[in-house]
């Protein structure tokens, strides 16, 4: 009976290290596909009366602002709509547009253009400053108009997603990287599971069992 005790426990240490090795090294490498986002500007509407940016749920082609509106542009990484990064900064049209007289069959639009952070940036480029804008333009002029108006060069790519803003960046577009840690492409690493290589996460394993089994086979003798 002892023995069988024995073995039983040591059978359970084995399924034991096994499950909490394999959980390290394969959950990690599930936690670090979903650790991962895009590179690009994202579009907002400043909600005047809830004084906030909410996402905007057109594109800038699409959304024509009325007259005192005020869009917002970011560059970030961000894993989806819900995880954008807002653009800095307040979103006041007076203090955009206050100098700027209404003219007749034109309206104006507040821009604020957030190039984001270094930490957003690709690599050997430098975000410029943030920059607010205003913009006036045809009544039935897009966000996108109005951004071309005040902000050239603008870059789009061959399905019209907005890849750069007054040339910013120079390359790229919408592109996947890593979140957290230095902004690389997620896909160019070699290894998985948190930085541990997969096949070294295939020897620990086999060591660990042979070692337990070891264990075993020694306590029942």
């Amino acid at each position: 009976m002892r023995r069988r005790a024995v073995v039983g426990r040591a059978g359970a240490v084995v399924g034991l290290v096994l499950a909490a090795v394999a959980g390290l090294l394969f959950g990690g490498a599930g936690a670090a596909a979903a650790d991962s986002g895009y590179r690009y500007w994202s579009f907002w509407t400043w909600d005047r009366s809830g004084e906030r940016w909410s996402y905007a749920t057109q594109g800038p082609a699409s959304l024509r602002p009325v007259d005192g509106a005020v869009v917002g542009f970011r560059f970030a990484v961000s894993e989806d709509s819900a995880d954008a990064t807002t653009p800095r900064g307040p979103a006041d049209f007076a203090a955009v547009c206050g100098d700027t007289a209404e003219e007749d069959g034109r309206k104006r639009v507040a821009l604020v253009i957030d190039p984001g952070t270094r930490a957003d940036a690709p690599a050997g480029e430098t975000p410029p400053a943030r920059r607010t804008e205003c913009a006036v333009v045809a009544p039935d002029a897009s966000a996108a108009d109005a951004l071309a108006a005040v902000a050239p060069p603008l870059r789009y790519d061959s399905s019209a997603l907005l890849c750069a803003i007054a040339g910013y960046p120079r390359s790229g577009c919408g592109e996947r990287v890593a979140v957290g840690g230095e902004r690389g492409p997620a896909d160019g690493g070699k290894s998985d599971g948190g930085g541990v290589p997969l096949w070294l996460g295939g020897v620990v394993l086999v060591v660990l069992a042979g070692g337990a089994v070891w264990q075993v086979r020694r306590r029942r003798s």
